[in-house]
């Protein structure tokens, strides 16, 4: 480091500044290359797929296809047989789902916009190219057969910048079949796009498999376990959930009441009193969640705010009932199961092998 960025500010800040810009340059270019990368790999599998290549030259044609490539380009990775498969299961998974829009402009400018027109979801084919190839490859794996359900992870990674883990995550908890699914009110409480929007947050089941329980947990148990997990449970939560704090205090008059969770929505620009159950649903739940909102609407909500939507997530629920129950409040209530398909023995950790056990054993044999 010089002398000069130590005495002059101006000289330091013009340099921090140049850092900055080239760090946005080097991400710029970076998503550039993958984005060309992608839609290589696109048009590859469409070539494959329209020229029926594989069953027209099918003695080791995929072989022979990684062996010519690497001839002919020998520094570049990504061309491997696996990948070269890969590449016609993306096509082939999407093709179906092509739609393309002539743009409203002059002839001479006349332009196609491809997009992927599923049953549920619709986006511009270029967002495709947008997400990592890795990505690609878990989705087609898990979506090969529902190009619908691989449009709604696509637009997850990309609109919340999921990690490849994160991603895997959600595949494997059936995010798609749990997303929106909650019973609710909201149709009747809330105006048509925050209700429909409101309902898209809520999952039902939740799945708390990152929560580690004995065979015979108890509320508190559960609730301790889903604070100590705060992250995790917020990705289970879904986007735009701000995690504001447990058996959250709030004072009315002389009496206060203490709300499970309590959650600020930045999509839905509310608040969102969640309350955990580890019983059956019973509508007495109902109507202390009811009192919990109303409260939050009186003493937390400001100007801007929309009203605070009730989350009861409870250990089973019987739909009808819950839906009848729901029909008797005004404030936006929903309500949810919760999913714990892995229980810990209570003396789980004692029974794993330490890693000196295991070399032990290894060095015994």
């Amino acid at each position: 480091m010089s002398k000069l960025i130590k005495i002059d500010n101006d000289y330091a800040g013009w340099i921090k500044d140049l850092s900055q810009r080239f760090r946005q340059s080097q991400i710029k270019a970076a998503v550039k290359v993958n984005s060309e990368l992608i839609q290589f790999y696109w048009e590859l599998g469409r070539d494959i797929v329209e020229m029926k290549a594989d069953e027209r030259w099918s003695d080791n044609f995929w072989a022979n296809l990684h062996s010519d490539l690497m001839t002919t380009l020998p520094d570049v990775k990504g061309l491997s047989v696996t990948n070269l498969q890969y590449t016609k299961r993306f096509y082939s998974l999407y093709k179906a789902l092509i739609f393309k829009h002539p743009q409203l402009v002059g002839v001479e400018d006349m332009d196609e916009h491809p997009q992927l027109v599923g049953a549920q979801n619709t986006i511009d084919i270029h967002r495709l190219f947008l997400i990592p190839w890795g990505h690609h490859r878990y989705i087609i794996d898990k979506c090969y057969n529902t190009p619908d359900k691989a449009i709604f992870y696509v637009n997850k990674v990309y609109e919340n910048n999921w990690s490849r883990a994160v991603l895997l995550n959600f595949l494997d908890t059936d995010l798609y079949e749990r997303q929106g699914k909650a019973v609710t009110n909201f149709k009747a409480t809330l105006p048509d796009v925050q209700g429909d929007l409101a309902q898209q947050l809520l999952k039902d089941p939740y799945c708390f498999d990152f929560v580690q329980l004995t065979e015979r947990y108890n509320e508190k148990e559960l609730k301790d376990a889903l604070v100590h997990n705060v992250e995790r449970f917020l990705l289970e939560m879904g986007n735009g959930f701000a995690y504001m704090g447990r058996e959250y205090r709030i004072e009315v008059g002389d009496s206060e009441l203490f709300a499970d969770m309590l959650f600020y929505n930045t999509h839905l620009h509310c608040y969102v009193v969640v309350e955990v159950k580890t019983e059956k649903f019973d509508n007495a739940f109902l109507g202390q969640l009811s009192g919990y909102v109303s409260c939050a609407n009186h003493v937390l909500r400001r100007d801007g705010d929309s009203p605070t939507v009730g989350l009861l997530i409870c250990k089973s629920k019987n739909d009808v009932m819950a839906q009848y129950a729901l029909e008797g409040y005004a404030q936006p209530l929903g309500i949810s199961e919760y999913e714990l398909s892995k229980l810990y023995p209570a003396d789980f950790k004692s029974t794993l092998p330490s890693i000196e056990e295991i070399e032990q054993e290894l060095k015994d044999k």
